[in-house]
């Protein structure tokens, strides 16, 4: 039997496998799945573009019978739902023999939420459950939001000089930072279906917003333009923030600018992510990273922001915050 810090360990690389399919995945959650055989992994697997094949699907394909006997690592409770787009999963685990399946996160979707675990401990499986909960659902955070707010997950990203400008009074703002922090950047845009900037910065930049890293050139995520006028061809247009929840198959929003966009979605407190990217450098006058927020107080801006992570990209600094919102 593993100890539990064996099973933190192959969770973490389940969690890790789920993050490959994020972007790709939607409508299905990008889940994780490790198949671990006297210590082993032994199949690996994680939601496929368009979300088929599962990731229990995968895993145990290329488990086959040495699934027999082993413990299964899933991020997400197995689907219990039946679809004609394949089987379930919860079918597949039991077919398949494995003696133990670990959870991270229960299934919210009614349609599940609970079922698989409740069947897999009436067929003699052993079932443990909450296993890096907390981390399998910020890796799935677009799916969990989708199910509990029904909008995607958004994350705001802006690149900033140390006195928060994010551009020269002329505008010009290529490049405040440096290459490292914009590869970053384009790692970050292949995790998520859309991408969102204002029609301002649409019709001032003619913006690509595609990604441009080798090998993942297919990853760029749907354009969508927030304002008003006609988008350019292949491009998503709406009028409002609010109107992201209404996106088909957009779980993980990033936005990326400008100044009024991004205020506009804070005044909405639609943000539940910020990138900071900060260049060691001083612009003074220029354009401000942020428009008006509507903040009215100051003891009104405390307590909404958690640091999860700060590094350093090169000369830049990247500095990750979460929003913090009543449970």
């Amino acid at each position: 039997m593993p100890t539990p810090a064996e099973d933190r360990r192959f969770m973490a690389a389940a969690i890790a496998l789920s993050l490959r399919g994020r972007g790709l995945s939607t409508p299905n959650p990008n889940v994780g799945c490790l198949i671990v055989r006297h210590g082993h992994a032994v199949g690996r697997g994680w939601t496929q573009s368009g979300g088929r094949p599962h990731a229990e699907a995968q895993a145990l394909q290329q488990a086959s019978d040495r699934a027999h006997g082993a413990t299964a690592y899933v991020t997400l409770e197995p689907c219990f739902h039946l679809s004609p787009r394949g089987p379930r999963c919860v079918d597949l685990l039991i077919r398949s023999g494995v003696a133990r399946v670990v959870v991270a996160a229960r299934d919210p979707d009614p349609r599940t939420d609970g079922q698989s675990i409740a069947l897999l401990q009436a067929r003699d499986i052993t079932v443990e459950t909450g296993v890096m909960a907390t981390e399998a659902r910020d890796a799935m955070a677009g799916f969990f939001l989708r199910q509990t707010t029904a909008r995607p997950h958004v994350t705001l990203k802006l690149a900033l000089s140390l006195d928060g400008r994010i551009a020269l009074p002329d505008g010009s703002s290529r490049w405040i930072t440096g290459p490292a922090a914009r590869a970053h950047t384009h790692m970050e845009r292949a995790r998520h279906d859309a991408i969102l900037v204002g029609a301002g910065t649409v019709r001032a930049d003619t913006p690509r917003l595609d990604v441009r890293l080798p090998g993942l050139e297919a990853r760029s995520p749907r354009p969508i333009m927030l304002g008003s006028g006609a988008p350019p061809d292949g491009w998503t247009a709406i009028r409002d923030p609010q109107d992201i929840a209404d996106l088909p198959n957009v779980d993980h929003l990033m936005v990326e600018g400008g100044a009024a966009t991004a205020a506009a979605f804070l005044r909405a407190d639609l943000v539940d992510r910020l990138l900071l990217y900060r260049a060691p450098i001083l612009i003074g006058e220029g354009r401000a990273a942020i428009g008006d927020i509507g903040l009215e107080r100051l003891d009104a801006a405390h307590g909404r922001w958690r640091l999860t992570d700060s590094r350093m990209l090169g000369p830049d600094r990247l500095e990750v915050y979460a929003r913090l919102r009543n449970a």
